[in-house]
């Protein structure tokens, strides 16, 4: 039976490798960010304050579509990033920093809120956890020039955001992978130990956890 699972996370996590590993030992087909250009993002940068809510609508509208292809897709698929993230932390973190005025971001969530309604969800969230230190460390390690300037603040805030909405998040069950303990790229144990979890939530076990001793021994 065909499944759809997404992977979310925040920014450096390793969500881009897990799709792309799992995928392959899987033999299921990894969907990544369509490259879309958003004709708001260079105004947005200019000034936030007065076009974020015009580059948000343009960003949920894409991942809602995208959602939508991947419900239908006729084989399983992992998807990096889900459209949940885009509205309960991306955008949620520029009203909170002021960028979106109150009553802009209230049509949003309604809009969001409704559409959402009609989507089918994903079979699976795996959620990928990891301290503030550890995306850094991540980011530094990548070398993409427009994420130096990303600041620790910046990042543990977002994780305030992540760990809100993992907590309230009830449309598909979620597993929750300690990103800052499993390194998939340089312990293929790592990467088995996430794959056997993975079934083990799709074919409905309730409790599925990392314990520190299978860990361990995933590194071996």
């Amino acid at each position: 039976m065909k499944k759809f699972v997404a992977v979310a996370g925040n920014i450096g996590v390793g969500k881009s490798t897990l799709v792309e590993m799992l995928c392959t030992k899987l033999d299921w087909e990894p969907f990544y960010e369509p490259v879309a250009e958003n004709p708001y993002l260079a105004d947005f940068y200019s000034d936030m304050p007065a076009w974020s809510f015009h580059s948000q609508i343009f960003f949920l509208s894409h991942r809602l579509r995208s959602h939508d292809e991947l419900a239908k897709h006729p084989t399983s698929v992992i998807q990096d990033r889900s459209v949940y993230e885009d509205a309960e932390v991306f955008a949620q973190n520029l009203f909170r920093q002021g960028h979106i005025q109150k009553r802009d971001y209230q049509t949003y969530c309604e809009l969001y809120e409704t559409v959402i309604g009609f989507l089918p969800p994903p079979d699976l969230v795996i959620y990928l956890r990891a301290s503030a230190e550890t995306l850094l460390r991540r980011i530094e390690s990548r070398g993409r020039d427009y994420e130096r300037t990303i600041a620790p603040e910046y990042l543990a805030g977002l994780n305030d955001l992540y760990e809100s909405w993992i907590a309230g998040f009830t449309l598909c069950p979620v597993l929750t992978v300690p990103a800052d303990d499993l390194d998939f790229v340089a312990h293929p144990g790592h990467l088995e130990l996430v794959a056997a979890k993975v079934d083990d939530k799709l074919t409905g076990k309730e409790e599925v956890i990392f314990a520190a001793d299978e860990v361990a021994r995933a590194a071996d």
